[in-house]
């Protein structure tokens, strides 16, 4: 274990430094990409870089990326930074919804473009030219009644969610929250926040599991938090406590072959990066009228029963087949 810990963590840094190198100049005569991603440590981040360097390079236009190492401060100076090199568009993958609304006003100051991924900016002054994300309200609703008809419609669960105030994390409390409207009888016995932390969940999980021995099942609104209290009910010899998910990371994957989690609800970082250097480049040649405000990607239910039929790099690029 400790040796495949190791290549998934050598992988992992080859995958980010391959994610931040400079694509490959065609043309020079093509405006740039800017890329301003929150982190390069997140698999769905480094996935959907990877995807956008796929399209970037198959096109012959060059990306410019940084990675703000998840400080709000430094991504919004990088911002900054990328429109001094005259971008031709913005692909903003922003840490704090609200201090992204400078970036973006800073954007349409400058006459570039942004297509927002995953995470939405606060409202405010600036204008998006489209967002691309997961619809996390279906899939955390999908997920959470997947979990509840497990449970036989009843029992007492628990919510590890992720960092208050981002998109995904209001969306998926959201969807869960409709989920449960149609199970009067199963009741939720605490909420926590774990900040998408694997560490953090586990911690919790253990907390939580103390104070609710009849415990059914744990919504983790990552997968990192449901392998946490997965990993957490294992130590603590608990049998029969149903985990979930939503990512679709490779090691949930492995997890659910094994036992450890139960299911998680598969995001398609890769095509998102995809599609987002396609669109950036439709809308600098003028032909991004018909793009839509909002591009919901659908989420894949991945469980026991079918985790056979899906390889990792169906959701998170080439690169994720050799992590798992």
């Amino acid at each position: 274990m400790t040796n495949r810990r190791s290549a998934i963590r050598g992988l992992m840094g080859a995958v980010c430094a391959a994610a931040l190198a400079p694509v490959a100049v065609q043309a020079q005569d093509k405006p740039v990409i800017g890329v301003s991603v929150a982190d390069q440590k997140s698999l769905f981040y480094v996935a959907a870089v990877d995807g956008m360097r796929a399209a970037a390079e198959e096109a012959g236009y060059e990306l410019s990326v940084a990675s703000a190492s998840n400080n709000s401060r430094e991504q919004i100076n990088q911002v900054q930074n990328l429109l001094v090199q005259q971008i031709g568009a913005l692909i903003f993958i922003s840490q704090d919804s609200t201090a992204a609304q400078s970036g973006v006003q800073a954007a349409n100051d400058a006459g570039v473009p942004v297509i927002a991924v995953d995470q939405r900016p606060e409202s405010g002054s600036g204008e998006l030219a489209t967002f691309i994300a997961t619809d996390s309200v279906k899939a955390a609703r999908e997920l959470c009644s997947w979990m509840f008809d497990e449970m036989g419609g009843s029992g007492q669960i628990a919510i590890l969610r992720g960092v208050l105030g981002s998109t995904a994390e209001q969306q998926r409390s959201q969807g869960c929250n409709e989920a449960l409207e149609n199970y009067p009888d199963v009741e939720v016995v605490a909420t926590q926040t774990a900040n998408w932390d694997e560490n953090e969940a586990f911690k919790a999980a253990q907390n939580i599991m103390i104070a609710n021995p009849d415990l059914q099942g744990v919504f983790a609104e990552s997968d990192a938090m449901a392998l946490g209290a997965a990993k957490a009910a294992q130590q603590a010899g608990v049998e029969g406590l149903i985990s979930v998910g939503i990512d679709g990371f490779p090691t949930m994957f492995q997890g659910i072959e094994a036992g450890l989690v139960q299911a998680t609800m598969a995001q398609v970082p890769y095509k998102m990066g995809q599609m987002a250097v396609e669109q950036a480049i439709r809308i600098m040649n003028g032909e991004g009228g018909d793009i839509p405000e909002i591009q919901y990607q659908d989420a894949v239910l991945i469980t026991k029963e079918n985790v056979g039929e899906y390889k990792a790099s169906d959701f998170y690029g080439p690169a994720a087949d050799s992590m798992y």
